[in-house]
């Protein structure tokens, strides 16, 4: 079963629920009538006005635990954190779960409350972990994220000879498969036990961000000239480093991410109409 604030016709079973607006005691009903095993919260905002990161982001979580905990018989939560709850980092240092976040922008700190409802719960019973993604890549990547954007902005250079604009390249970011995102989420639900509340999800690579444009322009045959003369997202000023340490997930989930940045922007490239 599905749910979320928005339609989905794939899913016959998909049930309309705003978290953000809606009782803990409501949410808790749809939880006790669909008895699950696990619960997978993704739902959350990117980008937005300040309120409505924090609607999605902060009031949907406490709703979600606080029905959770509501349950008679409750199911475990894998929650989606963000690499952007942990702010700027040392470069050159793999990020630990370890270290103090310190997010740089709101919508790291909407998801850093996210994640500490989520850890406040685990204390009141919940069985419950934290998966810290860092930066998804792959086929359906969304354009608020630079490959997802790239990749549509291509397509229409490649239709109309325009050129493609962008902000600056000079940072390095850990690009992890969405699929192995997915994977990490179903090793999360299936797991006998939880030893941590948090787990970093990533490639455990740093990539050079200009290294990847230049990847996504050879695999697209696209000759469009690149200009880095936009300002860059809010979701994470100032950060130019960030790698993940994900030994934690591996040894917790026997989990791995396989698919390598290659093959996550051929798929992204040709599943982009």
């Amino acid at each position: 079963m599905t749910a979320g604030r928005s339609e989905l016709a794939d899913s016959p079973r998909h049930r309309l629920v705003d978290l953000a607006e809606t009782d803990p005691a409501q949410v808790a009903a749809v939880i006790a009538e669909v008895a699950p095993d696990v619960v997978v919260n993704c739902a959350g905002a990117t980008a937005g006005a300040p309120e409505t990161l924090a609607a999605a982001n902060i009031t949907g979580v406490c709703t979600l635990t606080r029905a959770m905990l509501l349950t008679r018989r409750r199911p475990r939560l894998v929650h989606l954190g963000s690499a952007a709850e942990y702010g700027r980092a040392e470069p050159g240092i793999p990020v630990t779960e370890q270290v103090t976040p310190r997010p740089g922008a709101i919508y790291g700190a909407t998801k850093l409350a996210g994640t500490r409802l989520v850890e406040l719960a685990v204390t009141a019973g919940l069985d419950a972990v934290v998966l810290r993604v860092f930066n998804p890549v792959g086929p359906g990547a969304r354009q608020v994220s630079l490959p997802g954007r790239l990749t549509a902005e291509l397509r229409q250079a490649s239709r109309h000879g325009t050129d493609v604009r962008l902000g600056s390249l000079d940072g390095v970011r850990d690009f992890v498969d969405v699929r192995d995102v997915a994977d990490a989420a179903f090793a999360a639900a299936a797991a006998a036990t939880l030893p941590h509340a948090v787990l970093n999800i990533g490639s455990g690579r740093g990539t050079p961000v200009r290294a990847m444009v230049k990847q996504l322009l050879a695999i697209s045959g696209c000759t469009s000239a690149v200009h880095e003369d936009l300002q860059g997202p809010a979701r994470s000023p100032d950060i130019s480093w960030q790698q993940a340490d994900i030994s934690r997930a591996v040894a917790d989930l026997a989990w791995t991410p396989h698919r390598d940045l290659t093959v996550s922007l051929t798929d992204l490239w040709e599943a982009t109409p």
